[in-house]
């Protein structure tokens, strides 16, 4: 008896390792499986509005913009990281960006532009909905206040004329300060007009916020492959 118990003990260790082995070989494939190398471009992704700041709401189900900016956002930054791009967020939840407990517009705006201070990105996307007085306008615009944007901005139009809108649309020179307060390559998509309820039907649901993201991120991703290539 005395031998099996030593038996059962000497099996009961070497499992033990052998199970300790197989662990610390999982977790490891796990972090190295996770860990995309990226391609040196870094992409600073703004969800506008945040906080007491919603922007517009729907027509209909009165969601804020402010939320719906952010789901797409994150799903871009997914797409883009998946392919290799270093993101950066401006916000990454419903909070405004700037700190504190009084919201101000002005420390939202400088918030974000010392994040692409700090960033120093090759291209900045600014993500939000749009609003009119007449509700029957509708449709994704892009919107660009330099040169250095406007190419991706014309890129991403047609993207978003060929997956999104239902008649042609035109990238446009924006006045944002979002556009405004760097020197790096920016563009604005407004993703549908919450004025619209056609548009908000969709923009509220989450396989078209990921075919929005996915369109914004196909888009970038071939002008700066080309640039890569060229």
């Amino acid at each position: 008896m005395a031998f099996i118990t030593i038996k059962r003990k000497t099996i009961i260790a070497v499992l033990s390792v052998i199970l300790a082995l197989i662990a610390a070989v999982t977790t490891a494939a796990t972090v190295i499986a996770s860990a995309k190398p990226t391609n040196g471009i870094t992409i600073v992704i703004d969800a506008g509005h945040g906080g007491a700041d919603g922007g517009v709401t729907g027509i209909t189900t009165g969601t804020k913009e402010s939320d719906i900016n952010l789901s797409i956002s994150k799903y871009l930054a997914k797409y883009l990281q998946n392919d290799g791009y270093n993101v950066v967020l401006t916000r990454s939840d419903s909070s405004a960006v700037c700190s504190g407990l009084k919201y101000s517009k002005r420390g939202d705006m400088s918030a974000r532009k010392k994040t692409l201070s700090e960033a120093k990105p090759d291209l900045v996307i600014s993500v939000h909905c749009n609003s009119y007085p007449v509700s029957s306008v509708k449709g994704a615009q892009t919107f660009y206040a330099s040169a250095a944007g406007e190419r991706y901005a014309k890129v991403v139009q047609n993207y978003f004329n060929d997956v999104l809108n239902d008649r042609a649309r035109q990238a446009a020179v924006g006045d944002y300060y979002i556009l405004n307060c760097s020197e790096y390559p920016s563009i604005l998509c407004e993703c549908g007009f919450l004025s619209n309820a056609q548009d908000e039907s969709k923009l509220i649901t989450a396989s078209y916020q990921q075919k929005i993201a996915y369109t914004i991120y196909s888009a970038v991703s071939s002008v700066l492959t080309d640039d890569a290539q060229s």
